[in-house]
């Protein structure tokens, strides 16, 4: 068995960002993946601006006392062009408004006493105090968001905010993705003996949608070597990466490694981890490889098996499958950020596979652990912030400081 880093280096070797771009409206790229630097045409803020509402004043034209009775010759809102500002008088500014050309210093209105046409200035700023300098935020021709960003809300509005209204971005990853098991049933469906709801479709789609990907659903597929040879096949026509879950394992009823060996290749299987053991890697021939009829040119397209318990799938996505399909779609950093925190239980049995725990922040800062770790058991997915990355053959003392992986990185 593979070790978890030496699995996750082997399927972000073999992942190179997607082929192919679009231009599409910045208000519709949120999560989309930015195939090009954007570049600022202009400063931010394109003028001097005023961080207060006040005054704008000349330092000059002020009493060594800070004291001085000013006429207002000007009234400037945001959005208005000003006038220069005279000699020896002031300007009432509102926040966000030019500075006026000659003005130095903006005076906040509660250091101020204002009477009819005049205002008396009580405090005696320094040059440039309260005044957002041209550029201060972002210079003409600077890079704001470069190639490989994962486009955020904030993002979104920094590029906005320089004047994009569209954005050239990755397309979609195409997914296909199906489940295997005769025991599978749907909701909404009788649950006959011996069959179980299939809450890995809802759980995968989700995440693979909270991604964007483009997502086939091929359903529920046979128990059957055929009906799993057929339904790769298909599916490798049009995909970028062939998602399956269950049927990895050793059984005589697991179709799906037999199948993918068949059709193209393994280039990794079992990994030391609990839960997700049975996590496979390879790929199936497309059409043009296999000697028939070609609609694009020969390729192959990514396969991975996941584990058919819901707390492996869950855990196997988060941890190989979401770095893997978030460096297909171009983006940079796909590591999540882990924290150091304090275990605030004991687990005395270590395990020789490298564990991936379920666990909750408490009010005091430390971590709980959810008591049943079945990989059965998808209430601890609901229950838990996250993973507690535990090494191999290690027993956690309470007290010590464990590496947490907030779902918060991994599910974003």
């Amino acid at each position: 068995m593979l070790a978890t880093a030496e699995a996750l280096a082997t399927l972000l070797s073999a992942a190179s960002p997607i082929a192919g771009t679009e231009s599409i409206p910045t208000l519709e790229a949120l999560n989309r993946v930015l195939a090009v630097d954007v570049t600022s045409p202009l400063d931010v803020p394109p003028m001097n601006t005023s961080s207060m509402d006040g005054y704008a004043i000349r330092t000059a034209d002020l009493t060594a006392q800070g004291s001085s009775r000013l006429p207002v010759s000007q009234r400037i809102p945001a959005g208005h062009v000003p006038e220069p500002l005279k000699p020896g008088t002031a300007a009432r500014i509102f926040t966000g408004a030019t500075v006026p050309p000659g003005a130095d210093a903006i005076v906040m209105q509660e250091q101020t006493e204002a009477a009819g046409a005049e205002v008396t200035i009580l405090y005696s700023p320094q040059p440039g105090e309260w005044i957002t300098a041209q550029g201060a935020d972002i210079r003409s021709g600077s890079v704001i968001l470069p190639a490989g960003t994962r486009l955020t809300p904030q993002a979104l509005g920094l590029a906005a905010s320089v004047g994009c209204a569209e954005l050239v971005v990755r397309r979609r990853v195409k997914v296909a993705v199906f489940f295997t098991g005769d025991e599978l049933t749907m909701p909404g469906e009788p649950l006959k003996p011996g069959a179980i709801y299939n809450s890995n479709r809802f759980t995968l789609r989700g995440l693979l949608e909270k991604l964007g990907c483009e997502v086939t659903d091929y359903g529920i597929v046979a128990d059957k070597l055929d009906a799993t040879r057929a339904t790769l096949r298909e599916a490798a026509e049009a995909h970028d990466l062939i998602l399956t879950c269950g049927g990895v394992s050793v059984g005589e009823e697991d179709h799906v490694k037999p199948a993918v060996e068949a059709e193209g290749r393994l280039a990794m299987w079992q990994i030391a981890m609990k839960p997700g053991k049975p996590l496979a890697f390879g790929a199936v021939r497309r059409a043009a490889q296999r000697g028939e009829t070609a609609t694009e040119p020969s390729a192959e397209t990514f396969f991975i098996g996941l584990p058919g318990n819901p707390v492996s799938s869950f855990a196997t996505f988060l941890l190989f499958v979401r770095p893997f399909i978030l460096s297909l779609a171009g983006v940079q950093t796909v590591a999540p950020r882990a924290l150091s925190l304090r275990a605030d239980f004991t687990q005395s049995k270590a395990d020789r596979r490298n564990e991936f725990l379920r666990a909750r922040i408490n009010p005091a800062g430390g971590l709980d652990l959810f008591p049943n770790q079945s990989s059965a058991v998808l209430t601890s997915t609901v229950w838990g912030d996250g993973l507690i990355d535990n090494p191999p053959n290690h027993a956690i003392s309470a007290g010590e400081t464990v590496r947490f992986i907030p779902f918060s990185e991994l599910l974003n």
